[in-house]
C-alpha cells in the first residue's frame, strides 16, 4: 500500500460503520457491527450511491507519447520551461484502464478531409521516419488524436475512432467498471510552427462531426448522455440539483464525455439549445448556467471551496493533481493531497507511476484503490469498502 500520509485520512473519512445483511438486502449498521461482506457491500453501493458519489484518478493527455529528444532540445533552447511541461509520457490507453485510470483525456484536432496531418514538419528536425501505418491513419478523413501538431505529434492512439475503439474493447472485457470519463480538448488554435498545419475552427458542423464519431464507436446503451441526466426536468441544471445522476448500478459499464473547453467554444456547441438537448457531451461551464452539470476546475487550491460547493450542489467536477510535471520534479504532493480532499470526483495526473528520471511522485488512491467514496458526499455510507477495489 502507498503512503499519502494525510491525504489519506481527508479521502476515506472513516466512521466506522459496517455492512449487514438484514432483510434478505443489505444496510448500513451500527459501528462495529459484523460485516456482511464485498457481494453485499458491491450491491448495496450499486443501489444507494449514484454516479456522483465517487473519487477516482485519472490521466491528463491520456494518448500522449514522448515528445522526440531532438525536438524537445530544439524548444529548450527557446524556452525550457516549455520543454519541461511538454516532457511527460503515457502507457497505451488499455494500459491505463488495467492499471486502474478511469478517466481519460483526449485531444482532438478537426480533419475533414483526411492528410492535413500526416507529414509534420517536426520529422525535418527530428530525422525520425514515419511509419507507412502512421501516415495511413493521418491520410483517412476524421478527427486526429495529438498534442502539439507538427511538434509533439506522437500518440498512442492516432485517430480518435481508433482511441475510443480501445477504450471500448477494454470496456466490453470489464463490464463491471465504474463510469468512465472522457474529456475533449477541441484543438485550433492558430499554428505557432513555422511551415506547420493550420488547424481548422470548431463550427457547429465539426462538433455535429465529433458527436457522430462517438456515436459511431458506443452504442447508445453504453453512454450517459445530457439527455440521459435531463430526462423531464426543463434545464439539466435543475436535473442534476433536484434529481441527481444514474444511480452507480445503473452507470456501471458506461461513459460520459465532457467537452472542456471555454465559454465561446462551449456557446458553438449549444447552439441555440436550451441545455444540451441531444448533444453526446456535456460541457464545461459555471454552475448558473441551463447546461451546468460538469465543471473543470483545475487550480488548487484556489478553486478547493468552489469545487466543495459545487460537488456537495450534486455538480461532477473534475480537477488536477499535477502540471506541467512541475509536482513531479520538486516531489510536491500538496496539490495532490488537496485535489483529493476537495471533493472533485475526478482527479486528473500525468503520474499514476512515477517518473524514475525525477523522482517518487505519483497521484493514486490509498491502497492502489481505484474508486471511493467521495469525501464530500457523505463518505461513512461506504464504511470503507472501496467503490471498485
Amino acid at each position: 500500500m502507498r503512503s499519502h500520509g494525510p491525504m489519506l485520512a481527508a479521502v476515506v473519512l472513516l466512521a466506522g460503520c459496517s455492512l449487514l445483511r438484514q432483510s434478505g438486502h443489505c444496510d448500513l449498521a451500527a459501528a462495529n457491527a459484523v460485516s456482511a461482506g464485498e457481494g453485499c457491500a458491491q450491491a448495496w453501493m450499486d443501489r444507494s450511491l449514484h454516479l456522483n458519489d465517487i473519487l477516482t484518478v485519472g490521466t491528463h493527455n491520456s494518448y500522449k507519447q514522448a515528445i522526440h529528444p531532438k525536438i524537445l532540445a530544439a524548444i529548450a533552447a527557446k524556452s525550457a520551461p516549455l520543454a519541461a511541461a511538454l516532457d511527460y509520457t503515457h502507457p497505451p490507453l488499455n494500459e491505463e484502464l488495467d492499471d486502474g485510470a478511469r478517466a481519460l483525456e483526449l485531444d482532438v484536432v478537426y480533419d475533414p478531409l483526411g492528410g492535413r496531418f500526416a507529414h509534420p514538419v517536426g520529422v525535418q528536425l527530428s530525422g525520425e521516419a514515419l511509419s507507412s501505418n502512421y501516415v495511413a491513419a493521418m491520410s483517412r478523413p476524421g478527427f486526429k488524436v495529438m498534442h502539439v501538431p507538427d511538434i509533439d505529434f506522437h500518440s498512442s492512439c492516432l485517430t480518435f475512432v481508433d482511441c475510443l475503439s480501445i477504450i471500448r474493447t477494454w470496456s466490453k472485457a470489464h463490464p463491471r467498471h465504474i463510469p468512465i470519463l472522457i474529456t475533449l480538448n477541441a484543438k485550433d488554435d492558430k499554428t505557432q510552427v513555422p511551415g506547420g498545419a493550420e488547424l481548422l475552427k470548431f463550427d457547429e458542423a465539426a462538433y455535429d462531426a465529433l458527436d457522430g464519431e462517438i456515436a459511431s464507436v458506443f452504442p447508445r446503451r453504453e453512454l450517459i448522455t445530457p439527455d440521459d441526466v435531463q430526462g423531464r426536468y426543463p434545464t439539466l441544471r435543475e436535473a442534476v440539483l433536484k434529481q441527481g445522476w444514474p444511480t452507480l448500478g445503473e452507470a456501471r459499464g458506461k461513459f460520459l464525455f465532457a467537452l472542456d473547453e471555454p465559454p465561446e467554444k462551449v456557446a458553438v456547441y449549444r447552439g441555440k439549445r436550451r441545455s444540451l438537448e441531444g448533444r453526446m457531451m456535456f460541457v464545461n461551464t459555471d454552475e448558473n448556467s441551463p447546461a451546468a452539470a460538469y465543471l473543470t476546475l483545475n487550480e488548487i487550491p484556489a478553486d478547493a471551496a468552489r469545487i466543495a460547493a459545487a460537488v456537495k450542489a450534486g455538480f461532477l467536477v473534475r480537477t488536477r493533481a499535477d502540471a506541467d510535471t512541475v509536482e513531479a520534479r520538486k516531489n510536491d504532493s500538496s496539490r495532490r493531497e488537496g485535489a483529493f480532499a476537495s471533493g472533485a470526483q475526478v482527479v486528473s495526473t500525468d503520474y499514476r507511476h512515477p517518473d524514475i528520471r525525477f523522482g517518487p511522485y505519483e497521484a493514486r488512491l490509498p491502497g492502489d484503490v481505484i474508486a471511493l467514496c467521495n469525501p464530500q458526499r457523505t463518505p461513512e455510507r461506504c464504511a470503507a469498502t472501496p467503490i471498485e477495489p
